[in-house]
C-alpha cells in the first residue's frame, strides 16, 4: 500500500494536484509558492508506489487557457511515457512531451475541426495510442509521435450527450458505454478490439435502477460508471450521493463498496513496480 497524500512530493513542493493517472504512474500539477499564478505550475510525473518522480521542462508554447494534461505510459515499457498537452478552447496546436527526448514537441492538431475532448476523466492510453472522449460523442486518437490522428465514431445509437457516455479499457480492448436515462436507466456496454473493421461489440445490458434496488428514477438522481476494471468484466457505478457498486457483467453479481459521495470523479490505480525513472528522484 501507498500513501495517497503523496508525501514525497510536499518535500519539494507546497501543494500539488493529481490530474491523470495511466499504468501505475500519476501526473500532477504542483506549485513551489503559494504566490504562484494558477497557470504557473510545474508538470510532476510520479510512481506513487515506488516514490519515484520527475518535473517536465516547462511548456514553451502561449495559450490564453490553461491546457488540459493526459498522461500516456505502458507498465510493460517502463522505461517510457509520453504526455499530452491540448487547449481544449482553441483545439488547434497540441504540445507532446517524451521522456526519450526530455522535450516538448509542438504540432498541429491533424483532427477535423469540431473535434473537442471531454476532459482528462475520459480518456485512455491503449497500444500506444492516446484516445480521447469527445463531444460528439466519438474517440479522438492520436499516437506518441504525433504522426497518426483518428476519430472512431460512437455506437450509432447513443445520442448526443456525453454526459451519460464515456469510455474506458479492459483486457487490451477499448470499451464504450451509455446510460439512457429515458428508458429505466438501461446501460449499454460495448467492446471496439478491431481497429481495421471499426466496428463496436455490444457487451451487455442492464437496468441501472435494478442493480441499486430501486423501482423507479427521481428527477434529482443520476447515475455515472465510476470505472471499469482492467483484468474482468466488472465495472463500478456510483449514483453521486448515497451509494457506489461493483457489478460482475459474467455473473450478475452485486456488491455494495460505498456509502457516500466520495467516489465521485475518481480514477483506478494499479501499481508499478518497475524501478522508474532511472536519472529522476
Amino acid at each position: 500500500m501507498f500513501d495517497p497524500y503523496l508525501p514525497f512530493l510536499c518535500k519539494s513542493y507546497i501543494n500539488f494536484i493529481p490530474k491523470h493517472y495511466c499504468g501505475g504512474l500519476v501526473l500532477c500539477r504542483c506549485w513551489k509558492s503559494c504566490h504562484s499564478k494558477n497557470n504557473e505550475y510545474n508538470l510532476v510525473v510520479c510512481n506513487p508506489a515506488t516514490e519515484k518522480w520527475i518535473e517536465l521542462p516547462p511548456c514553451t508554447i502561449d495559450w490564453p487557457n490553461a491546457p488540459e494534461e493526459y498522461l500516456g505510459f505502458d507498465p510493460a515499457v517502463p522505461s517510457r511515457f509520453v504526455v499530452f498537452a491540448m487547449n481544449l478552447w482553441e483545439f488547434i496546436e497540441v504540445m507532446i512531451y517524451s521522456s526519450d527526448s526530455g522535450r516538448w514537441t509542438t504540432l498541429q492538431s491533424g483532427w477535423i475541426d469540431g473535434t473537442f475532448p471531454v476532459g482528462h476523466l475520459d480518456c485512455d492510453f491503449l497500444n500506444g495510442t492516446m484516445h480521447l472522449m469527445t463531444t460528439e460523442p466519438s474517440v479522438a486518437t492520436v499516437d506518441t509521435e504525433g504522426k497518426v490522428w483518428k476519430e472512431i465514431d460512437f455506437p450509432s445509437n447513443v445520442p448526443e450527450n456525453y454526459d451519460t457516455s464515456s469510455i474506458g479499457q479492459s483486457q487490451g480492448c477499448l470499451y464504450a458505454w451509455y446510460i439512457d436515462t429515458s428508458n429505466v436507466c438501461q446501460l449499454s456496454v460495448w467492446a471496439h478490439d478491431d481497429y481495421g473493421a471499426a466496428k463496436w461489440i455490444l457487451k451487455h445490458t442492464v437496468n441501472i435502477l435494478e442493480l441499486f434496488g430501486r423501482h423507479s428514477r427521481e428527477e434529482d438522481e443520476s447515475y455515472t460508471i465510476v470505472a471499469i476494471h482492467p483484468d474482468r468484466n466488472l465495472i463500478f457505478l456510483s449514483d453521486g450521493k448515497e451509494k457506489t457498486i461493483s457489478y460482475d457483467m459474467d455473473n450478475r453479481e452485486v456488491y455494495v463498496i460505498g456509502t457516500s459521495d466520495e467516489f465521485l470523479d475518481v480514477q483506478p490505480y494499479v501499481p508499478c513496480f518497475a524501478e522508474w525513472p532511472s536519472d529522476g528522484h
